[in-house]
């Protein structure tokens, strides 16, 4: 389990297609990761594998990851959004993400508004019924809440921070974004 709170970003140091998927290196500051952990890439809960401490990990994008993430766009110099799973007897911040990207949108506007920014993003149609105003959203690993929502779109407001240490001010229009929605609004959906 995640929390939507990045620790760092990343940056992408190989991509190498392989039988059944692709093999991807990311540079990162964690001295502490380990073959077998879970951490958050751009909101993708993938494993870690073969860690080189302070250094890099790797980690293998299975067909079904490529087919559900924007991945299968990545390549070498592309900075992506990191996240260590969150410990039994950690501090919970952001809202329960589980790194199961729901969906891909698009960024449609960006919009400074003093030492804010404004972003829109699509909303797909099959996430439509599970993102209220004022609720939890996840996009590309970040924990956000909904500050406006339209039929086929929302808007967040980003403070500096997150668009300081997240990869959001590296984002153009029309640049690809994972969606998370709010699992508690797909277990009530279930239970009705």
């Amino acid at each position: 389990m995640f929390t939507g709170i990045v620790e760092a970003t990343g940056e992408v140091q190989a991509v190498v297609d392989d039988e059944g998927g692709r093999r991807v290196r990311i540079g990162t500051p964690f001295s502490d990761l380990s073959d077998g952990q879970s951490i958050s890439v751009s909101g993708a809960c993938l494993t870690v594998e073969d860690a080189v401490d302070a250094e890099y990990f790797e980690v293998f994008l299975a067909r079904e990851t490529l087919a559900r993430t924007y991945f299968d766009d990545l390549a070498a110099g592309d900075v992506v959004n990191l996240e260590r799973a969150m410990p039994a007897d950690g501090r919970f911040d952001g809202h329960v993400v589980q790194g199961h990207v729901d969906a891909t949108a698009e960024v449609l506007a960006i919009e400074a508004e003093g030492e804010d920014w404004t972003y829109t993003f699509s909303l797909p149609e099959a996430q439509q019924n599970y993102l209220v105003q004022k609720g939890s959203i996840t996009v590309d690993g970040i924990s956000l809440t909904v500050a406006d929502r339209r039929e086929d779109a929302f808007d967040v407001a980003i403070i500096p921070t997150t668009y300081r240490e997240t990869t959001l001010s590296e984002k153009s229009v029309g640049d690809p974004v994972h969606l998370e929605v709010d699992v508690v609004a797909k277990y009530v959906e279930q239970l009705c």
